[in-house]
Parts: C-alpha cells; sequence; structure tokens
C-alpha cells in the first residue's frame, strides 16, 4: 500500500474519531437535558463561578479550572446542584487533567466544616502523618470513615449515632461529603454521573435533616420558625 493510500486511510480515521466524539457529546447533552426536564431540574453547559465553589478538596489545585454539566434544582425541599468540575495539573508533557463529579445539597444557615471520607489508603497515610481523626463510640464508624473538623464540637453533635448508623447502610458506602458553610457536598472522581445522582443527593439530605436543632440555634437558625 502506497503512502498516499495511507494518509488517505489515516484521514478517514481521524475524521471518523472526530464525527464520533461530536455525536457521543451530543448525545450526552441530550440525555442530561432530558433528566432535567424529567425531574424539573435545569440544565446549563457552564459556570464559570462554580469553580470557586470551595476552598477544600477537590477545589484550590491545578489550572484551567471548569464548571460544566450544571444541573440546579431542588430535591427533598432541599435547593441542590450538581456540575463536572475539570483541572489540568502540572504542564508540558507532566500535564494531566482531572474530572471529579461534584453534588451539592443548600443548607438554611452557615456551619463548621465538618469532613467525612472513607478510611481507605489516602485517610490511613494522611492520619499517619498526623492528620486529624475525631473518635466516635461506634468502633464500626470509626473503622469505615474518617472525620476532621474545624470545630470537633460540633462534629460530635452532627455525626451522632443515627447519623453512624446511617452512613454505614449500603448506599452511602464510600460516599465523602463535607460540611462547609452554607453547603453540604460530596464528590467523586470522574464526569456527572446521573445514574448515581439520587443516591447521593439521599444521603447529602439525610445528613442535613439529621443536623440537631441545638446545632442551628448555636448557629441563628431556628428550624422550626422556617417550618411553621
Amino acid at each position: 500500500m502506497g503512502v498516499e493510500a495511507l494518509f488517505v486511510l489515516f484521514a478517514i480515521g481521524l475524521v471518523c474519531f472526530v464525527a464520533f466524539g461530536w455525536w457521543a457529546s451530543v448525545k450526552r447533552r441530550e440525555r442530561l437535558q432530558t433528566w432535567a426536564r424529567v425531574n424539573g431540574w435545569t440544565y446549563t453547559s457552564s459556570d464559570r463561578s462554580l469553580v470557586g465553589f470551595s476552598r477544600l478538596q477537590p477545589f484550590g489545585l491545578g489550572h484551567s479550572k471548569r464548571a460544566t454539566e450544571v444541573l440546579t434544582g431542588t430535591y427533598d425541599r432541599h435547593p441542590a446542584l450538581s456540575f463536572t468540575y475539570s483541572w489540568t495539573t502540572g504542564s508540558g508533557k507532566s500535564s494531566a487533567n482531572h474530572t471529579a463529579h461534584i453534588v451539592g445539597v443548600s443548607l438554611p444557615a452557615y456551619l463548621p466544616t465538618v469532613e467525612l471520607t472513607p478510611d481507605g489508603l489516602g485517610a490511613k497515610l494522611a492520619k499517619l502523618v498526623g492528620a486529624q481523626d475525631i473518635q466516635f463510640e461506634s468502633e464500626d464508624f470509626n473503622r469505615a470513615f474518617r472525620v476532621a473538623s474545624s470545630d470537633p464540637q460540633v462534629a460530635h453533635a452532627i455525626v451522632h449515632p443515627r447519623l453512624m448508623e446511617r452512613m454505614l447502610r449500603p448506599d452511602a458506602a464510600g460516599t465523602t461529603w463535607r460540611i462547609e458553610g452554607t453547603w453540604i457536598l460530596t464528590w467523586a472522581m470522574g464526569s456527572t454521573d446521573l445514574d448515581r445522582l439520587a443516591s447521593r443527593l439521599g444521603v447529602l439530605t439525610a445528613v442535613a435533616d439529621s443536623i440537631p436543632r441545638h446545632v442551628w440555634l448555636d448557629h441563628g437558625f431556628d428550624p422550626l420558625s422556617s417550618s411553621s
């Protein structure tokens, strides 16, 4: 086969590759739009303001940050959102692209930061170098999760026995979440996963709904007055 024939085959292959990528992008956008319409949410292709949604992991690293596939709406009476967060670390040949699916539920008042992460290899390594790991009365929970907080007293109030039991259920296994300011959010590596979105929202709203009234009162909000 001659050089010209090889070039033609390469060109055809490249065109097919580009066309398939475009088609897959269109179909993905249509699926996101359909999900939003069926669930009464709103879809936006991107929102630059969301790249500063948080100051902690997985935010704050790298460059070329983007927030795309933005879904906003209400879940179980809570304002909520979902988006794909992407960023790049390094430069040149050593650069690497990363994506994370961010899901958040709005809280009615500001709370201190409380972060719960599965007690896997990363958490164990963090504890070896002195990272915070608040202990609770449930050994099963302590083995499954690591908890860190800017206010350990608030963390103990929020992570009470009923919430520990909830976090040990199968649908919450491996879930990372963080209360930060007026949001509780969770994240997982990869782009938006519509198949797991409802379960992640369910865990977040369960945490939000389980926060004791005295915690809210200590931070200037009374859930009873807001529901009357």
